[in-house]
């Protein structure tokens, strides 16, 4: 069991710099995520779309930004629950909370801070026939472990930053051979990530397919071998396929959370203002998984939450002690 002071439902930016916060109150957080890694959104789907209203940042990219984080929260040292998704809650006789992942892991705090952003994230399938009995056999939607690619044929499906930038790395020398394969001619991707791809797909380093969509599976013994491909003007191809991996993104889903009595109001949960917390007492919301009135699901506004949150969780987890707000600018950062 993982005990810690603060459990925190959510690891994008809103989550990680919940982390800083609680650490300047020497308050040890753990992260749940139901992503292979940290960062949410800003990891997963559009790491290298820039954001300009971070401040003291004219502009940064959504993958960078989950980098800084990353390095200014590791003095203090938080665990984490990857890939796993935050599945039951209950408390104990000492009035703690219980969280089990779905991996089975089990969790133990007196606080919980859910910072899931827009919920659970779930992939976006492929109406494609036979599909599910490949899934975990050949067919992935996350990309959790580049190693298992080493030496296979790999085909990916989508044009957007993820796409792209996956299709690129296992092209430069993990997979045998890599396929990309999309709808249009036209990309979501940045420009940088678009460039790269035509240049090395004119260098034969991968196989560039536009104006397709992949429409059949194949395989034997519940193994993926082999993938019908509908190009527009020619047809249908067939590819030989160890692995297809269809990177259409991720539709947000409320998830579990819907079952844990909290009060919600159209997939977001409702909070007070004066520090974020639900109406279960113990249990904050932070970010755009959250609502009150004049709500504005912007990360910044995420990151004022926070910081407003860990001084009521303080109070929660220490209530004999006075927390005596003291500028990082005197008194610096210290680990514990």
């Amino acid at each position: 069991m993982i005990q810690t002071d603060i459990i925190i439902i959510g690891a994008g930016p809103c989550g990680l710099f919940t982390v800083f916060e609680a650490g300047l109150l020497k308050l040890r957080c753990h992260l749940i995520d139901a992503l292979p890694q940290p960062g949410g959104q800003c990891s997963e789907i559009y790491p290298k779309k820039p954001i300009f209203d971070i401040p003291a940042c004219p502009e940064v990219l959504a993958g960078d930004l989950i980098d800084r984080l990353m390095e200014q929260i590791s003095p203090f040292n938080p665990g984490f629950t990857l890939g796993e998704r935050a599945e039951f809650i209950e408390k104990d006789e000492q009035g703690q909370f219980i969280v089990k992942s779905s991996g089975g892991t089990v969790h133990r705090a007196p606080v919980i801070a859910i910072a899931a952003g827009l919920g659970c994230f779930e992939p976006r399938k492929p109406p494609v026939p036979g599909l599910v009995d490949f899934e975990g056999s050949g067919v992935e939607y996350i990309i959790k472990d580049p190693a298992m690619y080493k030496g296979k044929h790999v085909v990916i499906s989508g044009g957007g930053d993820s796409a792209l930038d996956w299709a690129l790395y296992l092209a430069d020398g993990v997979a045998e051979s890599v396929t990309l394969v999309h709808r249009r001619d036209s990309f979501r991707a940045h420009p940088d990530s678009v460039q790269k791809v035509l240049d090395l797909s004119a260098r034969g380093g991968m196989k560039l397919l536009t104006h397709a969509e992949v429409v059949g599976v194949s395989g034997a013994a519940g193994n993926l071998d082999g993938l019908t491909v509908k190009l527009k003007t020619q047809g249908e191809l067939a590819l030989a396929a160890d692995h297809w991996i269809p990177l259409f993104g991720l539709s947000p889903k409320l998830g579990p959370i819907a079952d844990w009595n909290l009060n919600i109001s159209k997939n977001a949960i409702e909070v007070d203002t004066f520090d974020y917390s639900t109406n279960v007492d113990g249990i904050y919301a932070i970010g755009d998984i959250n609502t009150y009135p004049g709500k504005l699901k912007l990360i910044l506004c995420g990151f004022h939450e926070a910081t407003l949150m860990v001084q009521s969780a303080f109070k929660r987890i220490h209530p004999d002690k006075k927390n005596v707000l003291k500028y990082t600018t005197v008194n610096g950062v210290n680990a514990f």
